[in-house]
């Protein structure tokens, strides 16, 4: 009974923890614009938190450096299952402008694997609520399964 309730609040409220790898900080400013009332990504229930252990979705921007590689991979293995990763801009998918600079991994799904992935350079606010609620949908399947 209250795993159920737990389960259903999770997917009505879920908390998201934003992880930027070190950006122009172009999609950070795009993703904090979603948390304004013009986009309000709030009207999904979604939370914006600073710890991964209350995190459901993982939010990552950025281009992965051999520097910040170990605190992603930290972050993602402290997040309780299921959980959702949502990689956003050209940095996050693919390392973008800096791919070719000796000091980046690449991409997220490099070091850890990626449920979702948002497009642009900048992406856009709606780009990055889309994502995420795709994400949630991911999140409900995993849910359902885990149940099965």
């Amino acid at each position: 009974m209250l795993d159920g309730f737990i389960k259903k609040s999770q997917l009505k409220s879920p908390w998201l923890l934003h992880f930027d790898c070190g950006s122009c900080n172009g999609c950070d400013i795009e993703v904090l614009a979603c948390l304004t009332p013009l986009y309000d990504i709030e009207r999904f229930g979604i939370i914006n938190v600073g710890n991964p252990k209350h995190a459901d979705v993982l939010l990552v921007t950025g281009t992965v450096n051999h520097r910040n590689k170990k605190v992603l991979e930290k972050l993602y293995e402290q997040m309780p299952s299921p959980k959702v990763v949502v990689a956003c801009g050209a940095c996050g998918l693919t390392g973008g402008v800096f791919r070719d600079s000796f000091n980046v991994v690449g991409g997220v799904d490099k070091v850890i694997p990626v449920d979702v992935y948002v497009p642009g350079c900048p992406s856009k606010p709606e780009a990055i609520i889309d994502g995420v609620v795709r994400g949630l949908e991911l999140l409900a399947e995993r849910q359902q399964q885990a149940a099965a």
